[in-house]
């Protein structure tokens, strides 16, 4: 992508009502699309849905296209993608504005600041869709199943909230299997596969393929998928 037409993005999703925005973590305000400085920790679903569903969050969302899906095929509920490129939010934001999808929305952020914005229990749910797994030893904690971050999502989600993980990446996989099983004071697993199209889908969610996701498939990997719940 060239650099003007990241700037053009970077300028144009500021317009988008569908999103907000927030790179101070010393401040949890959020930037609205028309500039205006908003706390809506609390009032998610209220303020910026519009309605009183049950909220479910996307990380590293890319271009948002799991958190499209899911509003798609589940208008009762909230989905908000998560993700500090503004280029790449754009085109899932434009998507969910020329759909009409009410229940879809971005927040451009660092994921380490997470937890800032929301009130404990106010997610319900969270998604992590094939995440960069940073596969340097050094970089460990920087995977989004790493436990310093199980730690902040368990501050905003409900007792007993739900995480997917869906990932081509075997080091990511076996790095949060293993992360999940030492930590058992904290988490509960719920399903471990390996290869969830080998049989039937676990869930239909499972069934929604990103970009990168297809890609992996062609090239013969194995999707591998981890649920579980943080006490």
């Amino acid at each position: 992508m060239s650099k003007r037409n990241k700037l053009f993005k970077f300028s144009k999703i500021l317009e988008f009502s569908n999103v907000v925005e927030n790179f101070d973590p010393s401040d949890s305000l959020l930037t609205t699309s028309l500039g205006q400085k908003k706390d809506l920790k609390g009032i998610w679903a209220k303020d910026f849905f519009e309605n009183s569903a049950p909220i479910t969050l996307e990380l590293a969302c890319g271009r948002g296209e799991y958190t499209l899906a899911l509003a798609r095929n589940f208008p009762e509920r909230n989905f908000l993608g998560v993700d500090i490129k503004g280029a790449r939010i754009f085109q899932g934001a434009r998507i969910a504005l020329e759909e009409n999808l009410k229940n879809a929305g971005f927040l451009r952020t660092r994921i380490e600041l997470i937890e800032g914005f929301f009130d404990p229990g106010e997610v319900e749910e969270i998604w992590i869709t094939f995440p960069d797994p940073f596969l340097k030893s050094k970089k460990e904690n920087r995977r989004l199943t790493s436990l310093p971050f199980l730690r902040r999502y368990k501050k905003l989600l409900k007792p007993n909230g739900l995480i997917h993980l869906k990932t081509d990446s075997d080091e990511l996989f076996e790095f949060t299997e293993k992360t999940l099983r030492e930590n058992p004071e904290l988490v509960v697993i719920e399903e471990i596969n390996r290869d969830i199209y080998a049989g039937p889908l676990p869930i239909p969610e499972l069934a929604f393929k990103t970009y990168y996701e297809k890609m992996h498939l062609e090239a013969g990997k194995k999707i591998k998928y981890v649920r579980f719940r943080l006490l």
